[in-house]
């Protein structure tokens, strides 16, 4: 039987327990559905910003840890097939500091009209679903 060689981890410094939330971006964000305040849908995440270091670099000791600063969307089907990154300007940004709930959806505190990310929403509503017969008013 081998015997197990014990590690000395007494010079290891403990880390500081971050502050706020801790998400796992994945789990958490990344295709959820975000409702307005209102509960009306305006779409989904697709991808989320950092703010801090780029990537593939080191953060330097004792500087603030990334985190996020917006929530992406846009037209990221054809590259989920196909591979790659569409380009940022195509993405919409909603502003981390307007999510106001995290849960198996993500709700903002703000109203859809005022987010750039609830046009495809206003148009499929607009211009598809009034034209379907019953689609003008809400079933009782």
């Amino acid at each position: 039987m081998a015997q197990q060689r014990k590690i000395d981890t007494s010079h290891l410094k403990t880390l500081p327990r971050p502050a706020g939330l801790v998400l796992d971006a994945q789990l958490h964000l990344l295709d959820r559905q975000i409702l307005d305040v209102d509960g009306v849908p305006v779409t989904t995440v697709d991808d989320i910003e950092l703010s801090g270091p780029e990537p593939d670099q080191a953060i330097p000791e004792g500087a603030d840890p990334p985190h996020i600063s917006a929530l992406l969307t846009g037209p990221v089907l054809g590259t989920r097939i196909f591979g790659g990154r569409p380009p940022s300007s195509r993405l919409i940004r909603i502003p981390w500091d307007v999510v106001s709930g995290v849960g198996t959806v993500l709700t903002v505190g703000v109203r859809s009209d005022s987010l750039d990310a609830s046009w495809v929403e206003r148009w499929l509503r607009d211009h598809v679903i009034r034209r379907i017969p019953g689609g003008r008013h809400d079933p009782e």
